[in-house]
């Protein structure tokens, strides 16, 4: 199925979550996760009216890069290697994987202006996710004060794989109330205004709980063809 076609099949999901719970269509970003698909498959996304596209890996990122250039809004997603700052720093408008102070310290390093971050956050405690454990996080992002190229725009956690919806909705719950705690102290390095969280599978019920950015690769982009 062509993206376009399936870009109006989510479209009309997202219409329906966000009526479910009075909100704005607009306060939602839809970000295409095209880790998985070719640069022509990418390119199609793009001209089907998608602006953001997100890569879990510089190579992949660099790869499609040289093709779409800075047409699109790239947002980095997944796990960040300190030596793979230098290779993406300048071409990202998101780091959605912030996550520990070595990588603070290298995007603050590379950076030629203020960076948008979100802090990872592992709000499930599985031992297979990444991020910084719940309880250390409000910590963490005061501890970002320093860097002065570091602008810690949200949060953002990768919920637990499963379709039992009350652990989806108490995961995605708990990283907007740690957003919000963040927002009342009125940090001026860390407005923390942004919620990425919600994928392919669960991406109605994260919006319910607030949502302002859903990372969809497999239901959008799928596979090539």
């Amino acid at each position: 199925m062509k993206v376009v076609e399936k870009l109006k099949q989510i479209n009309k999901q997202i219409d329906e979550a966000c009526l479910t719970v009075d909100r704005k269509t607009d306060e939602v970003k839809l970000i295409a996760v095209t880790k998985y698909v070719s640069t022509e498959r990418a390119m199609e996304a793009l001209e089907a009216g998608i602006n953001d596209l997100g890569e879990n890996r510089d190579e992949g990122l660099l790869e499609k890069w040289e093709v779409l250039q800075d047409k699109p809004n790239w947002h980095y997603i997944g796990t960040l290697q300190t030596r793979k700052v230098k290779n993406i720093i300048d071409k990202v408008s998101y780091i959605h994987s912030l996550d520990r102070h070595s990588l603070a310290e290298e995007i603050n390093k590379r950076a030629n202006g203020k960076i948008k971050c979100l802090v990872q956050v592992n709000v499930s405690g599985e031992e297979s996710k990444h991020g910084i454990p719940f309880e250390d996080a409000m910590a963490f992002i005061e501890s970002l004060r320093p860097y002065e190229n570091i602008s810690v725009e949200g949060l953002m956690t990768m919920a637990p794989l499963t379709n039992d919806e009350p652990i989806l909705r108490a995961c995605f719950q708990k990283l907007r109330e740690l957003r919000d705690q963040v927002q009342d102290l009125h940090l001026d390095f860390a407005p923390c205004t942004e919620l990425s969280m919600g994928m392919s599978n669960d991406f109605k019920i994260a919006i319910e709980e607030g949502a302002t950015m859903i990372r969809i690769g497999t239901a959008l982009v799928g596979e090539d063809g």
